[in-house]
């Protein structure tokens, strides 16, 4: 193996300028692959963590997935009956039976429960008029199912109970409308009800649609400024384990009919996005190592070509087919070995080198600068795409070194 080894070294290193070109290749693909995988995933995981702690797990709505047959289409199902031009009835919104309901989710293991009332309002302070989600909670419950009460900056979620009509705004709510703590403004609901609230805390969850577009009160007062007392159109769940989210989400809406999204529905359009930068990612990486695999083949085959006699040669000398086709393979191997570590190096420093960046991020989150996630992961299937591709790139030319026939080689050159 020492005689292999040495042959395919002495190969290289006589190309001296083509290797290093085809190790830059391989380190470059290794490289930008952990610094990319560092920062997508990073992002991704931050998203994920932050929506599953800041939102429920599970919530459903005064509606229904699928508008329910009409009576002629269940009695003549099938026949040769087309309705046209039905108006669905009007029903008022909200969720029918909620107590029970709530009951029954309360007796579930591992399950917490948090009623809501969610509505449009406008936030009107002096001359500003801020449209905003006003939902109405229940502290108690709330700090089961969010971590609201963590992501305050200011105030308290129990100042609810001791302030006459308080109300939670997020903190670009308050940036908007140009309110402060203890700040009293009128509150207009769609039906015409006008309510002085007083600002009794600031909200920071670092998602950007929460933070823009989110307030919070208690929810006999949500009921009052939305003129729809003991109504709630949502029941917001947390679950001990988030992995069942899927599993219990359509439990409960075979059981009780609303519509029941877990928090990966709810978020789909996003999760969706994520499905694309991986998809970006590995198809950029994967081009700048098969590029890299060109000149791993174009110096093997090379080689080949220029060292036919003495491939001619050591297989008389008693070398067989795969003691040949095994120096190739390892000078394929040397290169992705090399690249790999020196790729390994590069995308050290390209991850401490975002991780040193700071500017402001304003998305779907909020962030200081870009946030990343360190993997061995990502060291381990980086190195392992490029040994696999320099393996085949060199195993290709290597083949056809084996099968050189010395007798054909020694009567040529004579």
């Amino acid at each position: 193996m020492s005689l292999v080894l040495d042959i395919a070294a002495s190969h290289l290193v006589k190309r001296r300028r083509q290797s290093i070109v085809s190790i830059l290749g391989v380190a470059l693909g290794v490289g930008f692959f952990i610094g990319i995988a560092s920062m997508m995933q990073g992002f991704q995981r931050d998203f994920v963590a932050r929506v599953i702690d800041v939102n429920p797990h599970i919530t459903i709505k005064d509606e229904f997935r699928a508008a329910p047959n009409q009576p002629v289409e269940t009695a003549f199902a099938g026949g040769a009956v087309d309705l046209i031009g039905v108006k669905p009835r009007d029903e008022p919104r909200g969720i029918r039976n909620a107590r029970n309901i709530i009951n029954v989710l309360r007796d579930m293991p591992g399950l917490h429960v948090a009623p809501t009332l969610a509505g449009q309002a406008f936030l009107r302070y002096g001359s500003k008029d801020v449209s905003a989600t006003l939902t109405g909670i229940e502290p108690a419950a709330e700090r089961r199912v969010t971590r609201l009460e963590k992501d305050l900056v200011a105030g308290s979620l129990n100042a609810l109970y001791s302030t006459a009509n308080g109300i939670i705004l997020g903190e670009g709510v308050a940036q908007k409308v140009g309110a402060g703590m203890n700040t009293t403004l009128s509150v207009v609901s769609p039906e015409g009800v006008i309510l002085k609230m007083k600002v009794v805390g600031i909200l920071r969850s670092g998602i950007t649609t929460v933070d823009n577009f989110h307030s919070y009160a208690l929810l006999k007062k949500a009921q009052i400024i939305q003129n729809r007392p003991n109504v709630i159109n949502q029941v917001r769940l947390r679950l001990d384990r988030v992995e069942d989210a899927r599993r219990v989400a359509a439990e409960i809406e075979r059981r009780f009919g609303y519509r029941t999204e877990p928090w990966e529905e709810t978020n789909s359009n996003v999760l969706g996005i994520f499905v694309i930068q991986n998809g970006i990612m590995y198809t950029s990486v994967s081009a700048i190592l098969i590029v890299a695999c060109f000149g791993i083949f174009n110096i093997i085959s090379t080689v080949i070509y220029e060292k036919i006699r003495d491939i001619a040669i050591l297989k008389s000398m008693g070398f067989r087919e795969r003691d040949i086709r095994r120096i190739f393979l390892v000078e394929g191997l040397l290169v992705g070995i090399v690249g790999t570590l020196i790729g390994w190096a590069l995308g050290y420093g390209i991850v401490e080198f975002l991780g040193s960046l700071r500017f402001d991020i304003e998305g779907f989150i909020k962030s200081q600068g870009f946030i990343l996630y360190r993997s061995w992961t990502h060291y381990a299937i980086s190195g392992a795409f490029a040994m696999a591709s320099a393996a085949f790139a060199a195993y290709l030319p290597a083949r056809k070194a084996a099968r050189v026939n010395p007798v054909d080689i020694v009567r040529g050159a004579a």
